[in-house]
């Protein structure tokens, strides 16, 4: 017992505990059907206006991207795209953690938030690329 508990870094749990809770969190306000509804239509009026207004700032445009053809993707169901509406939601909308009105430190928070669900869909993302 006292080898496993050398060999794990509280860093790498806390880190995970982290993207736990964050991706429990942004799929939570999408739980229902109509709640998906109501983000779908914001997110696929906002998307692209905020894309093209700091899209060339940012290093991780093609992930935002892949994450909104994953989204866009009729074949998957509503509820496995719950947690990609609520990363595009919170990367649309200006006030979070840190505001986006913050040069280039505002899109921290969004950038790790992005990351996490990335990778939880993993290899599943990775067709979305190419669109």
């Amino acid at each position: 017992m006292e080898d496993y508990n050398k060999n794990v870094d509280i860093s790498e749990i806390e880190e995970h505990d982290y993207m736990e809770n964050t991706l429990h969190d942004l799929s939570s306000d999408y739980e229902s059907h109509d709640k998906f509804e109501e983000g779908k239509e914001f997110v696929e009026e906002n998307f692209w206006t905020k894309v093209e207004k700091v899209g060339k700032k940012l290093s991780f445009t093609k992930d935002i991207k892949a994450l909104f053809n994953y989204f866009s993707d009729k074949s998957i169901p509503w509820y496995r795209k719950s947690i990609v509406l609520g990363a595009l939601v919170y990367f649309i909308v200006p006030i979070d953690s840190i505001p986006d009105l913050a040069p280039l430190v505002g899109y921290l928070d969004d950038l790790g938030v992005i990351t996490a669900v990335i990778k939880y869909l993993g290899s599943e993302l990775v067709p979305y690329y190419d669109n």
